[in-house]
């Protein structure tokens, strides 16, 4: 495993970087899932405007203004943030240790600090003063729906990542009475649903800000959300974030399948769970006991392959709703399956024992099999476009 960008390199490498210590292997891997999925959402925005499914809206903005107060404020604390937390890393002792505990911590370089909030301040001024008229104007402009693809995503990322968080926090209740404010601000403990859940919230609204057709959207982000998933699942498999599969003490099936795709002991996690590894000295020196299922190797294979079916029927599908009925019986059936062999908490009060995600996922199947029988009646493709 390998829990930042330090070990990654240093194992393919054999370079010893010690700056890639504060880039997190989940959170790098994870933000280019975003970036990759941006592009997916982009793509099919721009086939389904071409279809005349969505229309554009117009715009103001302001051209040759000085730049305001807020907007150097804002550059200032950014690159003060910047410097204080990134230069100061190589500069205070004993930073890269422990990556985490410092970022999270007060800890950092003042003056770096202001010394980069000072220059992203300046080259802000500067740009704009470049841009400077005599008399500022106003003018509008045409935006689609492909041009709002990042703040899609930025909107996604944001509440996805707090809703995880708190669905997170709820499902292990113990961890958060015992340790409340380390189990918030940890980098470790997300809940995919609970972000699945948040977002979509968030997005809707944003959408419908700019009077965009929620269910086509949804149509388009159907695809997206499947290649997103498997994408995410990369950063945690290769960081060891927790969620692996139960022991799994039954004889490989095939001579010729690797040892870690059938039991793997996730040595180095970045959690730290498990037992010390023998000869191991420093941070990420543990491993599990028992071999366990390898479940987010399963799920990027599962949804990779689902993402490439709904790939191809995206096309062939014209009935506004069955695409994102689609996703809703891939997503909820492929969790729903794969939490059969995934350690996860049960709620015990309730009968059959089921986990978070399997409430969620069935939840899911039976919502897209609502949306396969009433798409018709519910997204007329005469009027579709105000829905």
């Amino acid at each position: 495993m390998y829990p930042n960008l330090y070990y990654l390199v240093e194992d393919l490498f054999g370079v010893k970087l010690n700056g890639l210590r504060l880039v997190n292997s989940f959170g790098f891997f994870v933000a280019l899932s975003f970036i990759a999925s941006g592009y997916v959402l982009y793509s099919e925005l721009k086939r389904k405007e071409a279809l005349g499914e969505f229309v554009p809206t117009e715009e103001s903005f302001v051209v040759g203004a000085p730049a305001s107060i807020s907007e150097l404020l804002l550059n200032f604390f950014f690159g003060f943030l910047f410097g204080y937390k990134i230069i100061g890393a190589f500069t205070v002792e004993n930073a890269l240790n422990n990556t985490q505990a410092f970022i999270l911590s007060l800890e950092g370089s003042m003056g770096a600090g202001i010394l980069v909030g000072a220059i992203m301040c300046f080259l802000k001024w500067q740009e704009k003063n470049k841009q400077k008229l005599e008399q500022p104007e106003t003018r509008k402009v045409m935006l689609w729906p492909h041009d709002r693809v990042g703040d899609v995503v930025l909107q996604a990322a944001l509440w996805g990542f707090i809703g995880a968080k708190i669905f997170h926090n709820l499902e292990n209740i113990d961890d958060l009475v015992r340790d409340p404010w380390g189990s918030l601000i940890s980098f470790s403990g997300l809940t995919f649903y609970g972000g699945l859940i948040i977002a979509t919230i968030a997005v809707i609204i944003y959408i419908r800000k700019y009077n965009m057709s929620v269910i086509h959207f949804a149509d388009a982000m159907s695809p997206t959300m499947i290649f997103a998933y498997a994408a995410g699942r990369i950063g945690c498999h290769i960081s060891g974030d927790g969620d692996w599969g139960i022991a799994n003490f039954n004889p490989k099936p095939f001579s010729w399948l690797p040892d870690w795709m059938w039991a793997y002991h996730y040595p180095h996690n970045v959690v730290n769970q498990g037992v010390p590894i023998p000869g191991c000295i420093g941070n990420y020196c543990n491993q599990l006991p028992d071999a366990v299922y390898p479940t987010t190797f399963y799920e990027i294979i599962i949804m990779f392959i689902l993402f490439a079916i709904i790939w191809v029927l995206r096309k062939k599908i014209t009935q506004p709703g069955i695409l994102t009925a689609v996703y809703f019986l891939f997503a909820g059936g492929e969790r729903f399956l794969i939490e059969k062999i995934r350690v996860n908490n049960k709620y015990t009060s309730l009968p059959f024992q089921p986990t978070q995600a399997e409430l969620i996922s069935t939840f899911l199947i039976l919502l897209g099999i609502v949306f396969l029988i009433k798409s018709k009646t519910w997204f007329p493709k005469n009027n579709s476009k105000t829905l």
